[in-house]
């Protein structure tokens, strides 16, 4: 009963629209309240919050968003949409395939959905509108094409997984690689097929000289060598992920410096964005923290696994029915939210039927792409249909062959655990 109250107040709370984390906070302070009396909840208020910001992997946060700033700051990346445009522009539906791969790009640079989608939304979206393309099926690639800035190192969904989930970050961040190239590769065949069955969506545009293709190549060079520099010190085991976070923040200062960007005033604003980023995640982790103390002294976690345990049932149903839940709590709630919430709960189920933690993690992070573009609150839906000027509805409906190709890729990545595995095993120890 009590958990059920706390569960409760819980979820009012976010309807109403409090702050994950102190929602979190709140709702399990009041829980421990009732299970273990004020003894126990001070004792708890007084150590948690330390215990969770002195996490030494926890700087990794930080430094990559401020990498992500200092990158966006430098220009380079508005050269992304127009380099991928260049080489594939000529497909049929190449705008829109340019588009994913300028997502993809935006994703390494980024590491967050919605910082891609706002920032494609205001580059490839006009340029794919202005050429002719179906506004419905321009905004519903430029929507899934932002989502892959949560599987794409330096993603910062894989190390709050990684945080929460108590797994190796290194070997989230390089489990994503084939992944993300896979669903690159799945959004570039959906919107193919798309252009294929009905032309008249996506005329094509005029091919590009050679020349001034290597030329637009040579501009996204320092943002390729900075990818390069923090998932190869990752991979070779130079640098730990926090090293590298901190090696691709530098790089990205220098390379902002050369651009002739770096301004106290422009330094400053990428200082304080993220700070903000890193203070709300930072919030949201200690609310989960004093959560999880309750749930563990209530035993919820226990009971859950002993229940599952007791099942007939193969480990095969099990995860797919946790998936279509990921995916349907995707549709309504924020993704970090989902992620503190269920991960403590999750993760020794998960390692209870067998299943490795870092493939979990990855297929976790897919579907929570899915979730990004799934009615009613799918996210990044919202935030192209503002840029774009568009109903939010027409949004979703772009999006829905993306969905159903999603679907697809996270069942052969189910079905080949070794898409996501096989990069991991061959890092240096």
């Amino acid at each position: 009963m009590t958990t059920l109250i706390v569960l409760g107040l819980l979820f009012v709370l976010l309807a109403i629209g409090t702050p994950v984390g102190f929602a979190m906070a709140f709702s399990g302070s009041v829980g421990l309240l009732m299970v273990g009396g004020t003894g126990t909840l001070f004792g708890i208020l007084e150590t948690a919050p330390l215990s969770t910001v002195s996490s030494y992997e926890l700087i990794t946060i930080p430094m990559f968003l401020l990498m992500a700033e200092l990158v966006l700051l430098s220009g380079v990346a508005d050269a992304l949409f127009k380099t991928a445009s260049a080489w594939v522009g000529r497909i049929p539906g190449g705008l829109g395939m340019a588009t994913a791969l300028a997502g993809a790009g935006f994703g390494a640079i980024c590491g967050t959905s919605t910082a891609s989608a706002a920032t494609l939304s205001s580059t490839s979206l006009p340029a794919m509108i202005k050429q002719g393309y179906e506004p419905k099926m321009a905004a519903g690639v430029v929507a899934i094409s932002g989502t892959l800035a949560m599987l794409i190192p330096p993603s910062v969904a894989l190390v709050i997984f990684g945080l929460l989930a108590e797994v190796n970050i290194g070997q989230l961040l390089i489990g994503g690689i084939i992944p993300a190239a896979l669903v690159t590769a799945t959004i570039m065949a959906t919107i193919y097929v798309l252009v294929w069955l009905d032309p008249s969506h996506a005329p094509r545009v005029a091919s590009v000289p050679w020349r001034e293709r290597f030329v637009l190549l040579w501009q996204i060079g320092p943002m390729l060598a900075l990818f390069t520099l923090v998932t190869g010190t990752i991979y070779l085991g130079v640098a730990t992920p926090t090293e590298a976070s901190a090696l691709g923040a530098a790089g990205a200062l220098v390379l902002a410096i050369s651009k002739g960007k770096v301004t106290p005033r422009t330094l400053y604003k990428a200082l304080l964005s993220a700070s903000y980023g890193t203070c709300m995640i930072v919030t949201i982790l200690v609310g989960a923290s004093i959560f999880g103390y309750f749930f563990t002294l209530t035993h919820v976690t226990q009971d859950l696994v002993a229940w599952v345990g007791s099942l007939e049932t193969s480990r095969w149903v099990i995860i797919t029915l946790i998936l279509c839940g990921y995916i349907v709590l995707g549709s309504f709630m924020d993704q970090i939210a989902i992620l503190v919430l269920t991960v403590p709960i999750v993760m020794p189920l998960i390692k209870s039927l067998g299943f490795d933690p870092i493939w979990f993690g990855v297929i976790k992070i897919v579907t929570a792409e899915v979730g990004m573009i799934t009615p009613p609150v799918g996210l990044n839906c919202f935030i192209v249909a503002r840029y774009a000027k568009r109903p939010v509805a027409e949004v979703f409906h772009g999006t829905f062959p993306h969905f159903i190709a999603h679907l697809i890729a996270i069942a052969i990545m189910v079905a080949f655990p070794s898409i996501i595995l096989w990069l991991p095993s061959q890092m240096a120890p």
